[in-house]
């Protein structure tokens, strides 16, 4: 599952709520485990994040009416969809 549309718009919204510094100092493995183990969560965050279509008071909105846990699996797949397009960019 992907996040659709302007990633800097959903890592502004996750910024605005305060969910960036708790994840940049989280262990990634852990929650990549979980949700490597809980795929049914990251794909209800990322349509509700790809419904609000870049909008940014909408993204807050959504943000603040999931849980911790979706919140920081959204803040780590937008953090490996900016890492991913970067090493497409570089290739190029």
């Amino acid at each position: 599952m992907f996040i659709q549309g302007d990633l800097q718009a959903v890592f502004d919204a996750l910024y605005s709520i305060g969910a960036i510094d708790p994840v940049l100092h989280s262990d990634w493995a852990q929650i990549n485990d979980e949700l490597n183990s809980n795929p049914q969560i990251i794909v209800k965050a990322c349509n509700s994040i790809n419904a609000c279509s870049g909008d940014r008071k909408k993204l807050i909105e959504a943000l603040l009416h999931m849980d911790k846990k979706s919140v920081e699996f959204v803040a780590l797949e937008v953090a490996r969809e900016f890492s991913e397009f970067q090493d497409r960019k570089n290739l190029h």
